[in-house]
């Protein structure tokens, strides 16, 4: 079993027709666990709210996203208690805090974060925490 700390940029592509989105979509099996800081749901809401102000995503394609998104099992923790560890993370690769809680929360728990924002890949993947990161194509 595999425990992946799965960030915004993949959950995205459960719900949006983007690059990625059928490798998105195999991760989720019964043989992976899956696990997010809880701004999470924060995040998605936001990128659902960008996507019908573009005229990508209707707002009853967004709400039923919202409410397919919330039944997965997708477990969340306490930013605060990753908070320290962002920050340091954030500082050292040029990335925001809020992206930086995915890699601490991954490397908290012993796991990885499933990504397909490639610029944190690559900044991430250069440094001590690449055991704790994996390209959202090489997770499935």
């Amino acid at each position: 079993m595999s425990l992946y700390v799965v960030d915004a940029s993949v959950a995205a592509k459960w719900f949006l027709d983007e690059v990625h989105a059928e490798a998105a979509w195999r991760i989720i099996t019964p043989d992976n666990e899956f696990r997010a800081p809880d701004f999470f749901l924060l995040e998605m809401d936001n990128i659902f709210c960008k996507r019908i102000r573009r005229g990508d995503l209707s707002t009853r394609d967004a709400s039923e996203a919202r409410v397919l998104l919330r039944r997965l099992p997708i477990a969340t923790f306490p930013f605060g208690q990753l908070q320290e560890s962002a920050y340091t993370i954030a500082n050292q690769t040029g990335h925001s805090v809020y992206d930086c809680l995915y890699v601490a929360l991954a490397a908290e728990l012993g796991g990885r974060m499933v990504t397909a924002d490639r610029r944190l890949y690559e900044a991430l993947t250069a440094g001590p925490l690449s055991d704790h990161v994996v390209w959202v194509e090489d997770a499935a």
